[in-house]
């Protein structure tokens, strides 16, 4: 399973998405890829957001099932702590 979450970005890269994933809802993209098509629309959404920011989440076989990737100005942190990753947010 992936999900990637963008904010701030051209609608034609939304677009794009929607053909290898359902858009949820705006900006929230869910699908069942493979890690190479992953790896290469992720490459693909980086080189397109302009000043958008965006977030990858993809299982993997971690002790929580799951990596985090980011792109862009975001308010939050990927953090890592102890092996565990947890999001941190700015007071």
């Amino acid at each position: 399973m992936v999900v990637i979450i963008l904010e701030r970005v051209p609608a034609s890269l939304r677009g794009e998405l929607t053909r290898w994933m359902l858009e949820l809802r705006a900006g929230v993209f869910v699908g069942t890829v493979s890690a190479m098509v992953r790896d290469k629309l992720w490459d693909y959404v980086c080189s397109r957001m302009n000043e958008g920011a965006g977030l990858l989440v993809h299982s993997t076989d971690t002790e929580q099932g799951f990596a985090i990737r980011f792109w862009g100005e975001t308010d939050r942190q990927v953090e890592d702590f102890e092996g565990l990753t947890l999001i941190r947010m700015p007071p």
